[in-house]
């Protein structure tokens, strides 16, 4: 039970703090709400952009392991097809 009782506590004074700074960053907000909004607006474009483009980068990388691991198994499957060819070619004589 004390567990319980100490995660309340902490989530209690975690919501604490971002009221208690959410209300401190309006009082002391250098620049208009209108003028903030369109900067946060900004920045969380710009942080879509770059993971959207960190995402395609990945993806990339994804398909080249993907293409590289196709053709490794490709090979493997030739050279096992030949080897049993071979040796079934051994065996008939």
């Amino acid at each position: 039970m004390e567990t319980t009782n100490g995660i309340g506590k902490v989530i209690g004074a975690l919501i604490a703090g971002v009221l208690s700074g959410a209300a401190l960053g309006v009082l002391f907000a250098p620049e208009k709400g209108c003028r903030t909004r369109r900067n946060i607006a900004n920045g969380i474009e710009d942080l879509a952009e770059d993971f959207k483009d960190k995402m395609k980068d990945e993806v990339k990388d994804l398909r080249k392991k993907a293409d590289e691991l196709e053709n490794l198994v490709k090979d493997k499957i030739e050279d096992f097809s030949s080897n049993v060819k071979q040796k079934a070619e051994q065996t008939a004589k």
